[in-house]
């Protein structure tokens, strides 16, 4: 089971993640209380693995500055959690993984429309269009909708629930940001042992 790390501040966190085994660090762009410098997430990248993943996490911004963004600190993929069409997904130049918020079952059939190869299904949207810490019900999800796209699951996940999370959904990646913080902020030991969980599940260990 892969593992993504997201709302990454400093080279420290990011050097342990993967050291404990997560396989894509995340970096947020947009409105948030993690939203990282471009320098500082240029430095961080720069100390990483080659094939770790580093995603960048946009919200409903130019393709421009994403472009511009995505090239000054050396992404290898695109986050996008706002309301960006199909054409602007596929007009990017690096793989886009679009975030999807779960509300109901109609909003979903949209899904249908998109080019990207990556889907991230997350919880509702809260203050923030990601990283609300809010779950959603895993069983009503319908797999085949998504057809090949890579399933990537988020939305209020951490060390207590991720396996089950894993059991029933099957994804190709989850995806944690405020679940293994303390006091906002990325908690070390709660990351280990996320990361510990989510490989060791039974889907994990496949």
């Amino acid at each position: 089971m892969k593992v993504k790390i997201c709302g990454i501040t400093d080279v420290d966190t990011a050097i342990a993640a993967v050291k404990y085994g997560a396989d894509a660090i995340g970096f947020v762009f947009a409105e948030s209380k993690r939203r990282v410098p471009l320098a500082v997430a240029k430095e961080i990248i720069a100390n990483l693995p080659k094939e770790i993943l580093k995603v960048g996490v946009f919200v409903n911004e130019t393709k421009e500055e994403i472009e511009r963004i995505a090239s000054f600190v050396g992404l290898s993929h695109i986050q996008l959690h706002g309301d960006e069409d199909a054409l602007f997904c596929d007009s990017l130049s690096l793989p886009v993984i679009k975030a999807w918020s779960i509300s109901d079952k109609e909003n979903l059939k949209k899904i249908k429309e998109f080019p990207f190869q990556f889907l991230l299904l997350d919880g509702p949207k809260g203050k923030y269009r990601g990283g609300n810490g809010i779950t959603f019900d895993w069983n009503t999800i319908d797999k085949r909708i998504f057809g090949e796209r890579k399933l990537i699951l988020a939305g209020g996940l951490h060390e207590g629930n991720v396996e089950e999370a894993i059991n029933t959904i099957h994804p190709y990646m989850v995806d944690v940001s405020s679940g293994v913080e303390t006091d906002g902020k990325k908690d070390l030991k709660k990351i280990k042992s996320f990361i510990e969980k989510a490989k060791d599940s039974l889907i994990g260990r496949k």
